[in-house]
């Protein structure tokens, strides 16, 4: 073989060799990123879950707070109820202690 021929076919040798090469690495790099996503896809869903738990606890608390203020206002409207009867009840007394006293003024 000549010269020139024997280094035409090492390099024809070299660029199929580093081509094949580059395959295999281009290869193991798609193999890694289905791997990569899976495990961000793994990740992504474990946080959906944690912020489902959040919201539903946040939920939980927000009815508990709801069934708080209703008996809050339960409250209020008894205590508003009974001021205004002990209210009536008082002022009753105020005029019968009133009609007493100009009953005392006027007996003597």
């Amino acid at each position: 073989m000549s010269r020139p021929m024997l280094l035409v076919f090492l390099l024809l040798i070299l660029v199929i060799t580093s081509q094949f090469e580059w395959r295999q690495q281009f290869v193991s790099d798609l193999d890694a990123n289905p791997r990569e996503s899976e495990k961000q896809k793994q990740i992504s869903k474990g946080e959906e879950g944690v912020k489902e738990k959040i919201i539903l606890s946040q939920e939980k608390n927000i009815q508990r707070l709801n069934e708080l203020i209703r008996i809050l206002k339960e409250q209020l409207q008894q205590c508003r109820s009974s001021n205004e009867t002990v209210n009536s009840t008082v002022s009753s007394l105020t005029e019968n202690v009133i009609e007493l006293e100009r009953e005392q003024i006027i007996e003597d």
